[in-house]
């Protein structure tokens, strides 16, 4: 097995150093919400966003002016959206399915799925409008079926922008507040005097709106770990060099920390991205941050064969994963860690991103190891229930619960069968002794 690295990124005690001061930062600052609520949330919001208004909640009156300010076709375009989202939602939602079952005559088992409650949805937009993450959150908890959806974006240039605010509203939030980074997490999860605390947070964000989430979880739940973009291309010589470098960029652009990986089995194709990258990078507008992203946390890895190309990509276990190879449905059927897939060369991140239908709130930092992205799902819980109907049933379940309840050691457990046995079989089982063993039937 030969795997070699033709471009390297940061080496991970470096990535670990810049995790543990992003840490202390969100520890104190979250310990400062706690303490002084409002206060703390006004005081961050001038510091880092340079924004105080009279109230960080929008008004109906705020938000319909907002909209207002929308083109015609802006509108029509973020509905157009929401409508692949919550249809792609609604189907998962219609495959998530209540059911009961009597397992021996008179023993019924069932479980409901029944919506969280309340949860606080983090809308990222400081840096760059993110008017599809409300999509993401908000309008797949409104198929889910969430009573109260909280929604919270930064300030975009120092005012609430207009689109995102628009996609907050036609998702379905129930109120919105123009905050952003820590205190907007830490304010939804903690809950101040003018905020009441939410029962789970999601949505993606920043470095430490990632590590805030992490440190609230107990507290309060979270869909899962989604921090800085990552993206993964899974190429052969099917394709050029200018394609993987645009998708590899597309990504990059979104912040300093973003990691970009090409992963090929082909040396020309390695190479011929990596002069592509140079030359596109003289272009981007954005390439002021995907320059710094692609020089710490790219990484341009050349396999063997594509049984090595699976294995390096489940063991890095990316975000989004672009595969365009002469055998796309071979690692469909083969990947198992990964956020998304997105098979084939007209296939892109940035579909999924923006408007296909599928979630872009997914697993970064390995976190596709143990779960997947953001769905409606994540925003249901499944609940138990069992009941029994009949004395036979209550006798002889409660007879085999006395003597497992015994075998532990638990005689207050075993008591609680007993006593049913009593009751309902006509059996005198000593107390705290387990039932004694009693053929039933054929």
């Amino acid at each position: 097995m030969t795997i070699e690295y033709l471009k390297s990124g940061k080496p991970d005690a470096e990535r670990a150093e810049d995790d543990a001061k992003t840490k202390i930062v969100v520890e104190e600052t979250l310990k400062n919400i706690e303490i002084n609520g409002d206060a703390a949330v006004r005081e961050l919001s001038t510091k880092f966003d340079n924004y105080s208004p009279k109230n960080f909640k929008l008004s109906e009156k705020e938000i319909s002016d907002l909209i207002a300010t929308l083109t015609d076709r802006e509108l029509s375009d973020i509905k157009f959206a929401q409508e692949q989202v919550r249809n792609f939602a609604q189907a998962q939602r219609d495959s998530m399915l209540d059911i009961e079952i009597e397992t021996i005559p008179g023993v019924i088992l069932g479980h409901k799925n029944i919506p969280v409650q309340s949860v606080g949805c983090y809308v990222p937009g400081g840096k760059f409008p993110m008017v599809a993450s409300a999509h993401m959150s908000i309008a797949t908890a409104t198929v889910a079926g969430v009573p109260r959806i909280v929604a919270c974006t930064p300030p975009f240039e120092g005012k609430p922008n207009a689109a995102v605010i628009a996609a907050m509203h036609l998702g379905g939030a129930h109120e919105i507040y123009v905050m952003g980074g820590i205190q907007a997490v830490g304010a939804m999860a903690i809950g101040t005097e003018t905020i009441n605390p939410v029962h789970m947070l999601v949505g993606p964000g920043n470095a430490y709106v990632a590590e805030a989430k992490r440190q609230l979880f107990g507290r309060v739940g979270i869909d899962l770990f989604a921090g800085p973009t990552e993206t993964m291309v899974i190429a052969d010589d099917t394709v050029d060099g200018e394609l993987c470098a645009t998708d590899l960029l597309g990504q990059a652009e979104h912040g300093y920390n973003s990691p970009a990986v090409l992963l090929t089995n082909s040396r020309k194709l390695a190479e011929d991205t990596l002069t592509e990258i140079d030359r596109l990078l003289e272009i981007l507008p954005t390439a002021d941050t995907a320059s710094v992203s692609w020089a710490d946390y790219g990484e341009v890895i050349l396999c063997d064969s594509y049984d090595e190309m699976l294995t390096v990509a489940d063991d890095i276990a990316s975000e989004h994963v672009q595969v365009m190879t002469d055998r796309d449905d071979w690692f469909l059927e083969k990947m198992t860690c990964y956020g998304a897939l997105f098979l084939g060369a007209r296939t892109n991140v940035s579909n999924g991103d923006k408007v296909i239908g599928t979630n872009h709130t997914l697993p970064t930092k390995k976190a596709g190891r143990y779960t997947g992205g953001l769905w409606v799902g994540k925003f249901l819980k499944t609940h138990s229930y069992q009941k029994i109907t009949t004395d036979e049933a209550a006798t002889l379940v409660g007879e085999y619960g006395s003597r497992l309840c015994m075998l532990e050691g638990f005689v207050g457990h075993a008591e609680q069968c007993n006593i049913r046995v009593r009751r309902y079989g006509g059996i005198n089982v000593p107390y705290g002794e387990g039932a004694a063993f009693r053929k039933v039937g054929k």
